[in-house]
């Protein structure tokens, strides 16, 4: 699960909802599936230079289809078929530091786009570019004090979450999304002239349906173990603070077998919280996880507090989003997403 920071109330007509059954086919469904109105592609890692300097860093693409009528009827190259948003953010664990940035394009004539053919995802100049054949992806990103290439190499195949297919959200045929995740990729490369290393997660949702209007927000976690094993936990929250029981999880063990998590497989409990300064949101920057199936307790804990991405019109929301390190049963790293905190979400 992820945040759109657009808000749109309401599934256009004319796209496809997700249904189970779907058969994968990839490469080519690492790339744009237009038939749907929202996907994201989202990339999140830790990094670390021969000196141990530490860092997060989020680059993440998102599609929105506004189609509104026959491309016929307006053959300009400037017509508004998909809207691509972006968000670039790096983490400098040892300074304290957080930085984020975010642009907002139509495809134009190359501005940007998902492209099978192409085989990248792209936002002006910031990309993600694919090697079809082995599935190696290759980041670059440029903003005002960051800078990197990162090569990233999966360890596994991807690893499609949920059941029949389909990451359910809410109840009804069409209420899910389509999930793949490669959930550990070996990353080296370049940031801010420095070469690092490290491991990274990539998200793949595409999917139609929208979040019910009881549903407020998610806290979602994606962990890489010293074990060698991956875990990806959602917690879907409703108004008033119930939990939603479409909330789900993965687990990928060791020798890679996949596990779905269901909402009473899986406990997390909040610990520390850290308010914001300019929202006054009150995120949750501490958590402890159990799996009691896995024999599995650990404790999330947030690199720095301050790693939320402040919407910057009244109509958007603002959300939390970082590298987390991971203690108790097994050690690791991995990211944490907090949606809903200072306002409902209406995706």
């Amino acid at each position: 699960m992820k945040v759109l920071i657009l808000l749109f109330l309401a599934a256009a007509p004319g796209y496809r909802q997700a249904l189970p059954g779907y058969h994968y086919q990839f490469p080519r469904d690492h790339f744009e599936h237009p038939d749907f109105r929202t996907e994201w592609w989202y990339y999140t890692g830790n990094v670390h230079a021969a000196d141990g300097h530490r860092y997060g860093f989020e680059l993440v693409f998102f599609r929105q289809g506004e189609r509104t009528g026959d491309a016929a009827s307006n053959p300009s190259r400037w017509r508004i078929d998909d809207l691509y948003l972006a968000h670039l953010a790096l983490t400098d664990i040892e300074a304290g530091r957080f930085r984020y940035f975010k642009r907002l394009n139509r495809a134009g004539p190359g501005l940007a786009g998902a492209s099978f053919t192409q085989a990248r995802v792209w936002n002006a100049n910031w990309e993600a570019k694919w090697d079809p054949a082995t599935a190696g992806q290759t980041l670059t990103a440029v903003a005002e004090g960051v800078r990197f290439t990162l090569r990233l190499t999966p360890r596994t195949a991807p690893v499609i979450h949920g059941e029949n297919g389909v990451s359910q959200k809410a109840a009804g045929p069409g209420k899910a999304s389509y999930y793949v995740s490669f959930p550990r990729l070996d990353v080296a490369g370049t940031l801010n002239g420095v070469a690092v290393e490290g491991t990274a997660w990539m998200d793949h949702e595409w999917f139609t349906h929208q979040l019910e209007p009881n549903q407020q927000g998610w806290d979602w976690f994606s962990a890489q173990l010293a074990t060698g094993a991956e875990l990806m936990l959602f917690q879907l929250r409703q108004t008033g603070g119930a939990l939603d029981p479409f909330s789900a999880g993965t687990y990928v063990a060791p020798d890679g077998r996949v596990t779905h998590l269901k909402r009473t497989d899986f406990d997390l409990a909040p610990l520390a919280w850290w308010t914001s300064p300019r929202t006054h949101a009150r995120y949750p920057i501490k958590w402890r996880i159990t799996v009691p199936s896995l024999h599995l307790t650990l404790e999330c804990a947030a690199a720095i507090p301050a790693q939320e991405l402040v919407a910057e019109d009244a109509s958007s929301p603002s959300y939390w989003e970082g590298a987390v390190t991971y203690t108790g049963t097994s050690t690791g790293v991995g990211y944490l997403e907090m949606t809903g905190y200072d306002k409902p979400m209406k995706l």
